[in-house]
């Protein structure tokens, strides 16, 4: 399988590389920061901006499947996430792209934020505020385009060793729990949905 991989350079999506390629996939691998990615056989690193129609055609025009797992340390306002978003769109629309896309946002995006617990309501708050605003932009975009889309929304991400114990809540009810999660697991569940594709139009939350 010839897996793209958006904002592979860090977390999710570095996890994500390496599990790929240890299960024998075909990565391409697009990351302003290409080169913390460790060089393979069966991976082509392309060092470029997901926010770019060049490179974003790049990455994903030969892809079986797209992983996007972009995260900013930006704190301030950002249009990243939309922008990606309307990049991809965009692009998809002129390739004719009909394979699975794969988005990582967070749990507290969308509808899910009415179902936060109190301790992740707050940090959202205090500091994420305006990346979950962003966030939950990328996802209407996303659900309202013409891509085969899956919306997936980890806890509170942590560097644990990936466990593959984890849960995935596929529906938002009263009394829901999602807590932390570690990037490895979350590239577990993306390597493991990309090859199976059970949720597809649907939106998933992870935890742990």
């Amino acid at each position: 399988m010839n897996i793209a991989i958006i904002g592979a350079g860090a977390g999710i999506g570095l996890e994500s590389v390496i599990q790929a390629l240890e299960k024998g996939h075909n990565v391409t691998a697009l990351s302003t920061k290409s080169d913390h990615i460790p060089d393979h056989p069966n991976l082509i690193k392309i060092n470029g901006n997901a926010t770019s129609s060049i490179d974003m055609t790049k990455t994903i025009k030969n892809a079986d499947v797209i992983l996007i797992t972009v995260g900013t340390k930006n704190k301030k306002a950002t249009t990243l996430f939309s922008d990606i978003a309307e990049t991809l769109i965009k692009v998809g629309r002129e390739l004719n792209f009909s394979s699975p896309v794969l988005i990582i946002t967070g749990f507290g995006a969308g509808e899910s934020k009415n179902y936060v617990n109190f301790f992740m309501r707050t940090v959202i708050s205090l500091f994420l505020k305006d990346q979950y605003i962003n966030k939950t932009e990328m996802e209407e975009l996303i659900t309202k385009s013409n891509l085969r889309w899956e919306i997936i929304r980890p806890g509170m991400l942590t560097n644990g060793s990936a466990t593959s114990t984890y849960k995935v809540l596929s529906r938002l009810q009263r009394g829901i729990k999602v807590g932390k999660i570690s990037r490895a697991d979350v590239a577990n569940f993306l390597i493991d949905e990309a090859e199976n594709q059970r949720f597809i139009h649907q939106y998933v939350a992870l935890s742990n």
